[in-house]
């Protein structure tokens, strides 16, 4: 099956890439650059251009029989800051490949949400039947395209699998491709760097949150078994309706918790500032992914100490100057 990663050249879309690959799709990422790097898209056709730019995307999409689609803004904070771009990115351009597809005649569409749609959870763990209630920005714009998709499926011959990740962390094993992103904004890449050295100490926003030690608590999921969540989704899709799924481990750590992890896995200490609450981060989001393991016949492998070690060793490969 030829499948268009949109976004391929970014963290976990580069991830997601290699596993089709390793199944025997035939795998095209789309991709402007511009959070990307071409040197995750290694061994790929790569197409540098925006999914706003309809010729290359139209030629692009042409043959395909299923679009995966990473290229979206992604930061809480900033979104907050600078809601402009994320509706931009995230709403107007995710609709011009929307279109696209549906103009060259792709029906099958695996969409990268996000638990931010819930917003302040009704309950943790988070099923999916909790209100999608965004507090942020990035969560409004992630529902938004979502409801978009449940349209076309309602009015089209289209299928979509929207999956709601809880927060992607780790590296491939092999060591060859990991997270990067400039800046960086996650959390245990900046807790790695911090131990490293390579990095400013660690600012932990808020120490008063309804927690066991005042600390954001997170579902941390490793990304190749998100990756392996999507070709999942995708055969799903050949066969059946339209789906939205949690995508987590059912297990949630604290800043402070992850904080202890990577202090195990490099020996070093982690130095870290606290400081108040950032505007738009709810407590806990701890996910439920009950209904993933029924439907997909999926479940996360990996434990919080397996998803930063291979984080580290991909961060121990990488020259000092790309921690910057």
């Amino acid at each position: 099956m030829k499948v268009v990663v949109v976004g391929g050249a970014g963290y976990i879309g580069s991830h997601t890439a290699r596993a089709l690959q390793k199944r025997g799709h035939e795998v095209v990422i789309y991709d402007d650059l511009s959070t990307g790097f071409e040197v995750l898209a290694k061994g790929f056709p790569l197409v540098r251009a925006s999914i706003a730019d309809r010729k290359p995307l139209a030629e692009t999409l042409r043959g395909a029989q299923a679009v995966m689609h990473f290229a979206a803004s992604a930061s809480v904070g900033e979104s907050v800051q600078n809601p402009r771009k994320y509706f931009s990115n995230n709403i107007e351009g995710g609709l011009s490949l929307l279109n696209a597809c549906m103009d060259n005649g792709v029906r099958k569409f695996i969409f990268s949400s996000t638990c931010a749609v819930y917003g302040v959870p009704a309950k943790v763990p988070i099923t999916e039947d909790n209100p999608r209630a965004p507090v942020n920005p990035y969560g409004v714009s992630k529902l938004l395209f979502e409801r978009a998709l449940e349209a076309y499926s309602d009015a089209y011959d289209f299928r979509f699998a929207s999956l709601r990740y809880f927060n992607a962390a780790g590296a491939d094993e092999s060591g060859e491709i990991g997270e990067m992103h400039d800046p960086e904004t996650h959390l245990i890449p900046l807790a790695l760097q911090a131990a490293r050295g390579t990095g400013a100490p660690l600012r932990i926003f808020g120490e008063d949150y309804p927690t066991a030690d005042g600390t954001c608590v997170r579902d941390y999921i490793h990304v190749n078994d998100l990756a392996e969540a999507h070709i999942l989704a995708l055969h799903h899709l050949e066969n059946a309706g339209s789906l939205s799924l949690n995508l987590g481990t059912g297990k949630g750590y604290s800043v402070k918790e992850v904080i202890a992890s990577v202090e195990k896995a490099t020996g070093l200490r982690v130095p870290y500032t606290a400081g108040p609450r950032r505007p738009g981060d709810p407590p806990a989001l701890v996910a439920d992914p009950s209904r993933a393991k029924q439907v997909l016949r999926w479940e996360a492998r990996y434990s919080i100490d397996d998803i930063v070690a291979t984080a580290w060793k991909w961060m121990e490969r990488q020259p000092v100057a790309t921690q910057a």
